[in-house]
C-alpha cells in the first residue's frame, strides 16, 4: 500500500526558497534605490530655494509646446519663481515660506495674534499639550523674526533651510490644517473618499511627514489662518493658460504657489 505522507521533492523546495529570496532581495534593492534617490534629492535641491527669473521654466519644456506656452502665460502674470524641496511637504513649505514673506510688506501684528492663538484652539479640539507647546513655540519663534529690523528674505531663506526649523513650521501648518478639518468636520467629510472619518483623513494624510497635499489641505489651512491662496495649475489641460484657483474664493490672494503634478513652488507677481 502506497504511504499517504509524500516527501516534497529537494529539488522543488529549494527552488520554492530560492524564487522566496530573490523577491527579499528584490524589494530591498528597490528599497534601497528609493533612500538613494531620496538622498540625491536631499543633498542637490534646497529646502527653499532663491528667487529665479520665472522663464527657467521653459529650460525644463524644450520641445513640449503646450508646457512653453503655459509658461509664456505665467510670465505675462509673475515675475519670479522660488522652488521648493520635492519631498511630500512643498506645499506646506512653500506656504509657510511665502506666507511669512509676505508679512514684511502686510500687516504683522494681525496675524501674529491669529498664530498665537492657534495653540488654544487645537488644546480645545484635544490636541496633546506637551506635544504641541514645543511645536507652536518654535513656529513662533519664526514668526517673530519677520518683526525683528535685522531679518531680511536672507535670514528667512536661512532658517527655511535649517531643517530643524524648517520641519517644525511644516509640522505646525500641518496641525493647524487637522484642527481645521476637525473643527468642520460636517462640512469636510463630503469631500473625503475611502469612508474614512475626518479624524482618521487627518491622522493618515494631515498631519505625518512626507504626505502630499490636495484642496482639501488648501481650504482648511488658508481658512484657519485667514490668508488668501492663488494656486496656478500648470498641467496638460486644453486651456492655453496656467489656470488659477483662489482659496478661498473671496479673498484676495496673500500667497502665490505653483501647482505641477505633485509639487507646489512659490510664485512671484508682476
Amino acid at each position: 500500500m502506497a504511504d499517504d505522507n509524500i516527501e516534497p521533492d529537494q529539488a522543488s523546495f529549494d527552488k520554492g526558497y530560492s524564487e522566496d529570496a530573490n523577491q527579499v532581495n528584490q524589494d530591498d534593492l528597490i528599497l534601497q534605490q528609493s533612500k538613494n534617490i531620496e538622498k540625491e534629492i536631499s543633498d542637490s535641491i534646497m529646502l527653499v530655494g532663491d528667487k529665479e527669473d520665472i522663464m527657467v521654466l521653459e529650460q525644463q519644456y524644450i520641445g513640449d509646446e503646450v508646457y512653453k506656452g503655459k509658461v509664456k502665460d505665467l510670465a505675462r502674470k509673475y515675475s519670479n519663481l522660488r522652488r521648493t524641496r520635492p519631498d511630500g511637504n512643498c506645499f506646506f513649505r512653500s506656504f509657510g515660506f511665502a506666507l511669512l514673506e509676505s508679512l514684511y510688506h502686510l500687516e504683522f501684528n494681525s496675524f501674529r495674534l491669529i498664530a498665537e492663538k492657534s495653540k488654544d484652539k487645537l488644546l480645545e479640539l484635544g490636541f496633546q499639550k506637551f506635544t504641541l507647546e514645543d511645536f507652536h513655540d518654535q513656529f513662533m519663534e519664526v514668526v517673530n523674526l519677520i518683526s525683528k529690523p535685522e531679518t531680511n528674505e536672507d535670514t528667512l531663506v536661512e532658517v527655511f533651510n535649517n531643517k530643524d526649523y524648517s520641519d517644525y513650521v511644516v509640522v505646525y501648518l500641518r496641525l493647524i490644517a487637522s484642527g481645521q478639518l476637525q473643527q468642520d468636520a460636517d462640512f469636510y467629510q463630503n469631500f473625503i473618499e475611502g469612508n474614512r472619518t475626518v479624524f482618521e483623513f487627518c491622522r493618515q494624510e494631515v498631519e505625518p511627514m512626507f504626505k502630499e497635499s490636495d484642496h482639501i489641505h488648501i481650504i482648511a489651512l488658508s481658512t484657519a489662518l485667514d490668508v488668501g491662496v492663488r494656486v496656478r495649475y500648470m498641467d496638460r489641460g486644453d486651456s492655453t493658460e496656467a489656470i488659477a484657483h483662489d482659496f478661498p474664493e473671496d479673498k484676495p490672494p496673500q500667497i502665490h504657489l505653483l501647482y505641477r503634478p505633485g509639487h507646489y513652488d512659490i510664485l512671484y507677481p508682476l
